[in-house]
């Protein structure tokens, strides 16, 4: 009995390939729009470097999303309308969106998140949402920045996290993690004006035994 092609076994609902721009037809998000499923374009990855620190061939990663499962044959059907090398089944769909920007590799070339594009309905945002894990680490990051910078008004860390922390710490302050952050800040500044206090006090005693 022959046996199967080891892609041919190759099946599931997210796929990634590579597109590159001196080989796509200029077309190429059209032909990828014309399947009418959700998928997901990279910003350019114009400046990633290889090992001998050489810059890579620029490219976009692109993330195909499918409601049931597809074999290699029929991702391999839409590379090659868009001369794509070989496409690759997606383990996480997150963890690739993830990559697009380098999100988990802060020793690679930083993305800019606003240049990830959802196409057909899919959504970014909720792709690269912090799981719980994810959220601890990053209020523990402000609370120290809080801390170590004296923040003792919300307002200013909320133009920290604006201009220097958008794709992190500014999403969580908006949704979900503003009440914790705003007690702690809320706690340092009596805190500062306790000990503040507390000095004006202590010269005011020195005065009275001049």
């Amino acid at each position: 009995m022959s046996q199967k092609k080891s892609t041919g076994e190759k099946r599931g609902r997210h796929w990634s390939f590579i597109v590159y721009p001196e080989s796509a037809p200029p077309n190429w998000r059209d032909i990828v729009d014309d399947l009418h499923i959700e998928w997901i374009e990279s910003p350019l990855h114009d400046k990633d470097v290889d090992g001998d620190g050489e810059i890579k061939k620029s490219h976009w990663h692109v993330l195909v999303m499918f409601d049931g499962l597809k074999s290699y044959e029929q991702i391999k059907e839409i590379t090659d309308k868009v001369n794509a090398p070989s496409p690759q089944r997606a383990a996480s769909a997150k963890g690739l969106v993830r990559y697009m920007i380098h999100l988990d590799n802060p020793e690679k070339y930083q993305y800019n998140r606003a240049d990830i594009v959802g196409h057909g309905g899919a959504d970014v945002p909720e792709m690269l949402r912090s799981t719980s894990s994810m959220r601890y680490q990053l209020i523990a990051e402000m609370v120290a920045y809080v801390h170590a910078e004296t923040v003792t008004e919300f307002i200013d860390l909320m133009g920290y996290a604006i201009e220097h922390r958008p794709d992190d710490w500014l999403p969580l302050l908006c949704d979900n993690s503003a009440y914790v952050i705003g007690q702690c800040i809320k706690s340092l500044r009596h805190k500062v004006e306790r000990k503040r206090a507390q000095i004006i006090e202590r010269m005011g005693g020195y005065h009275e035994n001049e």
